[in-house]
């Protein structure tokens, strides 16, 4: 069938890519970089023509509540008239574990985005899953003060990014359940731990240390708001398995 991928070209869409051209579905990547801008519309109509489902997995860099709830409600109503439009069966969307309980800064867009799809008329399936490892690493190359690498103290499930890539496709090829699937890795972690472990495996020797976030997400984080409920599903690469799959460490 033909896909549609918003977001297609950051790192959970290259890999939802990868994995719907190893099925053998026709691949449509929604992004700007493709002349498709998903705020204002412009090159959509025509990109989505023909997609049987579109998988959303857009991101934003911003961990303001304001900004990141304007961007989600904007792209999101945008895709969802375009593929009502086009004819498009159903809509599989990537969000997180936990934004419900604690609807805050970054994951007040990510709630206003799974609004959104719940109010519209087309059939839909959103995937909430854990941080992924792949968080560790990008911890450490943003998270900084001065030279000092920083490590938010968090408890998390994680999983690995191309775990969830799969569950997306299997979601995408799959009637529409107008509900959530949950997705967590096989075990509890600190985010400490994790991107400590990343510094080493990456050959940094500097002190990481860990760090209370302020303000309502800070405590989310910290006492297990966003760890995966009883019902979640639950992937199989533990985060030192995917550290030494990536790095041979």
């Amino acid at each position: 069938m033909r896909v549609a991928v918003a977001g297609g070209t950051g790192l959970m869409g290259t890999l939802v890519a990868e994995e719907l051209g190893r099925r053998g579905h026709e691949t449509v990547v929604l992004a700007r970089s493709r002349g498709i801008d998903l705020t204002t519309g412009t090159g959509l109509d025509d990109a989505v023509v023909g997609a049987t489902v579109v998988i959303d997995v857009t991101n934003v860099g911003t961990m303001k509540a304001d900004a990141s709830t304007r961007f989600f409600e904007a792209t999101t109503r945008t895709l969802l008239t375009a593929e009502q439009r086009a004819g498009v069966e159903r809509h599989v969307a990537l969000s997180i574990v936990g934004v419900d309980r604690a609807p805050f800064d970054y994951y007040a867009g990510k709630r206003a985005q799974e609004v959104a799809i719940e109010a519209g008329s087309l059939p839909w399936t959103i995937l909430r899953a854990t941080q992924f490892h792949e968080f560790a690493g990008q911890i450490h190359a943003t998270a900084k003060a001065g030279p000092l690498h920083l490590a938010p103290k968090m408890r998390t499930q994680p999983i690995a990014a191309r775990e969830v890539a799969s569950r997306l496709v299997d979601l995408a090829e799959s009637p529409a359940r107008g509900g959530y699937v949950e997705l967590a890795g096989p075990r509890e972690e600190s985010l400490v731990d994790m991107v400590r472990r990343w510094a080493r495996a990456s050959g940094h020797r500097g002190w990481v240390p860990g760090v209370a976030l302020p303000g309502p997400l800070g405590k989310a984080q910290r006492d297990g708001t966003l760890l995966p409920g009883d019902g979640a599903e639950i992937g199989t690469e533990t985060f030192a398995a995917w550290l030494q799959r990536t790095t041979g460490r």
